[in-house]
């Protein structure tokens, strides 16, 4: 019992009230404390019995229907339970909705509530069954509802569960649960999930901007269709599958879209034109330079020892700074013979594969054929069939590091200061926690003599040596190359404007490639669409078969890329919430059906 139920104060009334003059006495803490209460403080006992009856009586869910009666308080168990009745003046039947003071009987239930500090509270609900006086009503006997207290057949509070729902929302139903235990109102997560789940979805208004972009339920697998609407940038829909008809039935079932911006999907653009033929349909900007880019990076792939003639000659060439002074590059280290060797091997059985797909494809037979008749994958035949000429493979990104590179920006200062000793750079840079060998340290400095023209063990020089400092790159690989040719101007590095004129002045094919590319994004990122069918013209003309079928594609989506070219409507807010949509999937370990991905992405907090 409380502690004013121990003075028989439970009741607002205060009932049970002892003569004045007797005393009482308590424990307060563990060094036994007393504490005696006089004949004079009875009255302050009795009005902080009538605070505490008030302080709890506003802490119910509802004080206008519910009236606190009694309380009993569990120290062992930091429990409360709050002995509540109903006080409603009005009770209708739920199915007539017709008005009765008829009692039938009695009855109690017991509802869980939001917790108090440390303490978790329990209601012990005292309500009334009523007779309905309407005879026409099938329902003979009702219980009178507590709509804003809790609903029917509930073991919890309203209050309550809008909280648990609210920790479902945001965090899912394993990590939901943890966190609802540490706040002292504990669920399981598939209590948590069903909340979630019962939450209706909310009313939108039909966007005039739509955009549309697919999410993966199994990467390569399964796919999904989400709907975002651009003005407000809010997600409005989540759709089960990616296929055209099912988008198509959901525009014509919310007409009064007008502009739809998507990627550069044959499904999508299918689907708007079924669903809303009126609609402008928007090709994403983004999409069309991704699109460029892979164009691109296949006419480099194709030139493969065109990019590492660049490479070498921009590792090996030197430059004159304003002072006068040469800097020359430090060259990459060499590869052994075995690797070379290995490499080459590597080399010609692709290159032997690649020429029998060639000759079975000429033969007539199909894709899938080629793939099990040379025991490849279908995306190597596609791959190998999109290249007139052999694909060469891609070099690692990784090529050239070591445990000497974190501090070669050191060895290059100290070297240029005139200590050209190997051993004694080693043991400095041991000092900053280099933990490799002396080898390693070695060849670095013969690569440098290297780069100043000195002769294995030469130490010194009459003439004056040039400075060295290392390249920044590593090696130029095809798609390297092609965020090069890309790269805004403003934020080019100092040494882009010297690798694109190398790589123009390398094969006629890459300056071609080149030139279309930048005319492309230029058109792209200024809005230009003037130059578009200019641009196409130049493309279909061109003799790299990779840029053609480029400008195909856009000739067949041409009002889309018109559009693109020419409105400021972007897929970028769409984009954004597909990666907040792959948070929340990953976060549910890709296990979520539709139904609670869908709620989980439209009703975030």
């Amino acid at each position: 019992m409380s502690e004013f139920g121990d003075l028989g104060w439970g009741k607002a009334e205060g009932r049970g009230q002892k003569a004045e003059g007797k005393r009482r006495q308590r424990v307060k803490d563990k060094h036994a404390t007393i504490i005696i209460l006089q004949t004079s403080d009875f009255k302050l006992m009795k009005n902080l019995a009538n605070l505490g009856y008030e302080v709890i009586y506003h802490l119910l869910p509802n004080s206008n229907l519910l009236q606190l009666e009694n309380w009993q308080f569990d120290a062992a168990t930091l429990h409360i339970k709050l002995i509540v009745s109903s006080v409603q003046t009005v009770v209708r039947c739920p199915v007539c909705a017709q008005p009765t003071q008829r009692i039938h009987s009695r009855y109690e239930r017991k509802l869980t509530d939001l917790p108090w500090a440390d303490y978790s509270i329990t209601l012990q609900l005292r309500v009334r069954k009523f007779f309905c006086l309407n005879a026409l009503c099938k329902r003979r006997i009702f219980t009178e509802r507590l709509s804003h207290v809790t609903t029917p057949w509930a073991r919890r509070t309203l209050r309550l569960t809008h909280k648990l729902s609210a920790i479902g929302l945001a965090n899912g139903g394993a990590s939901g649960a943890r966190l609802s235990q540490k706040l002292g109102i504990a669920a399981c997560r598939n209590t948590l999930l069903q909340l979630v789940r019962s939450i209706p979805l909310p009313l939108f208004v039909t966007p005039l901007i739509l955009g549309v972009d697919d999410f993966c339920f199994r990467k390569c697998k399964t796919y999904g269709t989400a709907l975002i609407d651009l003005e407000r940038r809010r997600p409005i829909a989540l759709l089960k599958d990616a296929k055209a008809e099912t988008l198509a039935e959901w525009l014509k079932a919310h007409p009064g879209v007008k502009v739809v911006s998507r990627d550069r999907s044959k499904t999508y653009e299918s689907g708007i034109r079924l669903g809303a033929p009126e609609a402008i349909q928007v090709a994403d900007r983004f999409h069309l330079l991704q699109n460029l880019a892979e164009t691109l990076t296949q006419v480099f792939s194709t030139h493969n020892q065109a990019l590492k003639a660049v490479d070498e000659a921009f590792s090996l060439a030197s430059v004159t700074q304003t002072d006068g002074t040469r800097v020359v590059r430090v060259p990459r280290p060499s590869r052994e013979e075995e690797a070379l060797r290995a490499a080459e091997q590597s080399r010609a059985r692709k290159l032997a594969v690649y020429q029998q797909v060639w000759d079975l494809h000429r033969s007539g037979h199909k894709a899938k054929a080629i793939a099990r008749q040379l025991g490849i994958g279908v995306t190597s035949v596609f791959r190998y069939l999109r290249s007139s000429t052999f694909p060469e493979t891609q070099q690692r990104r990784s090529r050239g590091q070591s445990l000497v590179s974190p501090y070669q920006k050191y060895i290059l200062q100290r070297w240029n200061e005139g200590c050209h000793e190997a051993l004694v750079l080693f043991e400095e840079i041991q000092r900053q926690g280099y933990n490799g060998s002396y080898d390693t340290v070695a060849r670095y400095a013969r690569r440098i003599r290297q780069a100043q023209g000195l002769k294995p063990r030469q130490r010194y020089s009459i003439q004056v040596l040039p400075k060295v400092t290392q390249p920044k790159r590593l090696c130029l690989t095809p798609r390297r190359a092609t965020w090069l040719i890309l790269r805004r101007q403003n934020s080019q590095q100092p040494d882009d404007e010297q690798l694109i004129a190398l790589l123009i002045a390398q094969h006629p094919d890459l300056a071609t490639a080149i030139e279309l590319a930048q005319g492309f994004a230029q058109i792209v990122r200024t809005l230009t669409p003037s130059q578009l069918e200019g641009w196409l013209v130049q493309a279909d003309s061109s003799n790299l078969s990779a840029f053609r079928r480029f400008a195909l594609r856009l000739r067949e989506d041409y009002d889309a890329v018109k559009a693109g070219v020419t409105m400021s409507v972007s897929n970028g807010p769409v984009e954004g919430q597909i990666n907040r949509l792959k948070m929340l999937k990953r976060q549910m370990y890709g296990r979520a059906k539709i139904d609670l991905l869908e709620r989980r992405f439209l009703l975030a907090i």
